[in-house]
């Protein structure tokens, strides 16, 4: 992605090459974009910082280097800027970050972007060259959608299906737009099923090893940390709501077409198209209906969004997925999912929608993929994502999962002076090897794949994010820092010294992460 500034005749010519490029791909008649509107200011503020962080984290030698502050240290740092800086190294890049405010400012927070996207996206919306657009597939070329295209203030983006020659039209046409995208199509990681005679299976009866491992069990006990009242959005094929292990414990469901449009928006009428989601959504709520405790924070509550019917979809409607989520008051967003990608540079398109989650306070737990070491998928390659590998029951590397190292040479958010960008995937791994779940019409199988091991890391943020712990009173991107790098920091270390491509900072382990938080001040 270009860097100039908009409307000049680099950025007209990088929309030129974006696309030809689509269009020499595009099949005849019509097809799908997603145009991006110009970012803000208060968002590159945001990246800034944010990137800040970022860059300190691929510094360092030792996961342990990423402790947080005490949080008396970092409040009195916030009300005294005359304060010397501290001899602890995580003080510096948590410094101003740490602001206790009550969460009824959270509605406010999310209608204050949501009208700065909406603003961002009037020029495209109102243009001349879209309302033609929309004429001419309201002559009949067009059916699906007789009102305005389908956008996401989320992303600053809509989807406009539109011909080879209106597409070369559009950047001459169309004031404010930065970037164009194919509304690709995207599957779930491919998953294995797993013997029943395998060792983690025969070993473990009455919880899951996932849950011994990472010290779930543990935090259920000595903490009286079990996910409640917090939201997890599980962005997949759906869930089975009825499914004992999940009963109760799906507070919204929603379907998307392919341009992103909510289809369903009602949890009385939550299904599964494949059977994927209901297998993830069981690893971060479920509880014990099996004899068998398999989910991470089984008072924690699912908003399940069903983005790949069947086990497909497109970038729409993970967009789509990611905003009602946002809207619909998620505290993490879990998307085991991705598009394979064999190159190291990185697609932006994603890179908004979750940018704005982080600064509600929506930490974006993704998926690395499945298609092993020096592979990646998108938007799990993202520089903004939280992204996850998976380990076995020996805490190896799964021969499947992703990893490998990104690089952003030109970014419409990040300042040119640190470019090229430089980062490692993934940033954590978790047991994705042998993991028991639930599976819908009130079954239950052991499945292999990135797309366990995503859940179990959304589900330890649940636990870090409810009672005893006040985290959930920390507003917007400093909650997320906090949640990423309390799990960063006390991670089981594993492969090379600080972050690499097969572990990441190393496998989770939420009961060491709470312990942190309560020695820091987090707990009550």
């Amino acid at each position: 992605m270009a860097s100039t500034s908009i409307g000049t005749q680099e950025h007209r010519r990088h929309l030129d090459r974006q696309c030809e490029k689509i269009a020499d791909l595009a099949p005849a008649g019509t097809f799908e974009v997603i145009v991006q509107m110009a970012p803000s200011a208060d968002v590159r503020d945001f990246v800034e910082t944010s990137a800040e962080i970022l860059r300190r984290r691929l510094s360092i030698v030792s996961a342990r280097e990423l402790i947080p502050p005490q949080r008396t240290v970092a409040t009195r740092r916030r009300k005294s800027r005359g304060a010397t800086a501290a001899a602890h190294p995580a003080d510096e890049y948590f410094r101003s970050q740490f602001e206790t405010t009550s969460l009824a400012a959270s509605p406010k927070a999310r209608r204050a972007v949501e009208k700065a996207g909406r603003d961002a996206l009037a020029p495209l919306l109102g243009s001349q060259w879209t309302k033609d657009v929309l004429r001419r597939s309201r002559g009949g070329r067009r059916t699906r959608n007789d009102g305005p295209p389908k956008s996401f203030w989320s992303a600053r983006a809509a989807v406009i299906e539109v011909t080879r020659e209106e597409l070369r039209d559009l950047p001459q046409n169309v004031p404010m737009v930065t970037d164009i995208y194919p509304n690709r199509r995207l599957r779930i990681p491919p998953v294995t099923k797993a013997s029943p005679d395998r060792p983690a299976l025969v070993d473990y009866r009455g919880y899951t090893w996932g849950l011994s491992r990472t010290g779930a069990l543990s935090c259920w006990g000595s903490f009286g940390a079990r996910g409640k009242g917090v939201l997890v959005a599980v962005l997949d094929t759906g869930v089975d709501a009825s499914h004992p292990d999940l009963k109760g414990k799906v507070q919204g469901f929603a379907e998307f077409d392919t341009d992103g449009s909510i289809i369903v928006d009602d949890v009385k009428k939550a299904y599964d198209s494949d059977r994927h989601g209901t297998h993830c959504a069981g690893i971060v709520a479920g509880g014990n209906a099996s004899g068998r405790w398999i989910g991470m924070a089984p008072e924690a509550k699912v908003l399940a969004g069903l983005v790949l019917k069947g086990g497909a979809g497109t970038d729409a409607q993970i967009l789509g997925g990611m905003e009602w989520a946002m809207a619909s008051g998620a505290h993490v967003i879990s998307m085991s999912l991705g598009g394979l990608r064999m190159s190291a540079d990185v697609l932006d398109l994603y890179t908004r929608a979750i940018i704005n989650a982080n600064r509600l306070g929506i930490p974006v737990v993704v998926a690395v993929g499945n298609e092993g070491s020096q592979t990646t998928g998108s938007p799990g390659n993202d520089y903004f994502a939280f992204t996850v590998g998976a380990t076995d029951v020996n805490d190896l590397a799964a021969g499947f999962s992703g990893g490998r190292t990104q690089i952003i040479e030109e970014s419409r958010y990040i300042d040119p002076k640190y470019m090229p960008v430089v980062y490692s995937k993934p940033d954590v791994s978790a047991p994705g090897v042998d993991v028991y779940s639930a599976v819908p019409k009130g079954k239950w199988e052991a499945w292999n794949g990135t797309s366990m091991a995503t859940p179990h890391v959304a589900g330890a943020m649940a636990l870090l994010l409810s009672a005893p712990s006040t985290l959930l009173n920390i507003a917007g991107s400093r909650r997320v820092d906090l949640v990423q790098n309390l799990l960063i920091s006390s991670v089981a270390e594993f492969g090379e010294s600080g972050q690499n491509h097969r572990f990441g900072y190393g496998r989770i382990d939420v009961l060491n992460a709470m312990g942190y938080a309560q020695s820091l001040g987090y707990l009550d």
